[in-house]
């Protein structure tokens, strides 16, 4: 692992490659990228954007010593499980070699939407806080599986609850009917220590005392968080609060006048990465459009490396790269 994945390099990181890359996939992405490079502009770079810095956090590194996982190490830190595999595609996720360097990935490029209150990046598996005072926290979270997708669109905090009591819905009686009817505070509920109930019906975001479920789609719907997260969510919203829920793999941001891209799995894709399959199967999201929203009036400024781009967007490590 090279530390230069560490800041935002000037050279580009040599892409990894990926087993079973289908030459249709490469193909596909390569017409897009031939099609766009006509009106790619030719002067160059200028400094777009100056005022704007989309770009919070840096990455880390942890060095696997023996008996490491990557669920514990993403535990540890306090990142989600499939953004740590992401991030991290040669690594053994079991069976890390003591010595490895995993990447610990926590500079991230702020969501395309509103900066207020909270917004949710489902296929980020991450939530951000916009606080009152300019800062911007970040946290992953876990979200509902297949055929129990959490909503996307805006709503509003509508009610906060500390050591909730938790009433299962019939749906999740019929699959366990052991459940009690309520189930009171304490190590066995699942909504843990706090809980902030949303405009959307049987829907909230919620601590949880199973850890090991943050960073994944793993729920019927809610939103939970490390317990520590929740916590400082809890007590730094008020109700009302706006909560604003996108679907963005790809992201295009800047810093300094420099244009980075950042692509996620997508939510299938990370139910792949669960399963330990290759993402060689699934047709990569064109990031171009994002590119040109990203750009917007600099489009005359500034030139794109589309290799790097390329390369992005086929990794989907979640990382941003400097385009």
């Amino acid at each position: 692992m090279r530390p230069d994945r560490l800041r935002r390099p000037a050279n580009p990181i040599p892409a990894v490659p990926e087993p079973g890359l289908s030459r249709r996939r490469l193909l596909t992405l390569a017409a897009a990228i031939a099609a766009t490079a006509a009106v790619r502009p030719t002067r160059a770079a200028a400094a777009p954007a100056d005022e704007r810095n989309d770009l919070i956090g840096r990455n880390r590194l942890h060095i696997v010593r023996p008996g490491d996982t990557l669920v514990d190490i993403a535990v540890a830190y306090r990142v989600g499980f499939v953004e740590l595999v992401a991030a991290n595609p040669t690594v053994d996720r079991w069976l890390p070699r003591p010595g490895t360097e995993v990447v610990i990935p926590q500079e991230h490029i702020l969501p395309a939407a509103p900066r207020r209150g909270i917004v949710i990046n489902l296929a980020e598996l991450r939530l951000y806080h916009f606080g009152k005072d300019g800062r911007v926290e970040s946290m992953p979270i876990g979200i509902g599986s297949e055929g129990l997708e959490t909503p996307d669109g805006e709503t509003r905090i509508t009610g906060k609850r500390k050591n909730p009591t938790w009433w299962p819905p019939a749906s999740i009686r019929a699959e366990k009917p052991e459940l009690p009817k309520a189930v009171p505070p304490g190590p066995d509920n699942p909504l843990g220590d706090y809980a902030l109930e949303l405009g959307w019906p049987l829907y909230r975001i919620h601590g949880t005392n199973l850890p090991y479920g943050v960073g994944r789609r793993v729920s019927h719907g809610c939103i939970r968080m490390y317990p520590a997260d929740i916590e400082t969510v809890f007590n730094s919203v008020r109700i009302g609060t706006p909560v604003t829920v996108v679907d963005q793999p790809v992201k295009v941001g800047w810093q300094d006048g420099r244009l980075f891209l950042e692509a996620h799995p997508t939510q299938r894709q990370a139910d792949e990465i669960e399963a330990g399959r290759s993402l060689a199967d699934w047709p990569p999201t064109d990031p171009i459009e994002a590119i040109r929203a990203g750009v917007g009036d600099a489009a005359g400024y500034v030139r794109i490396d589309w290799t790097e781009v390329r390369r992005i967007a086929e990794a989907r490590e979640g990382v941003p790269g400097l385009i």
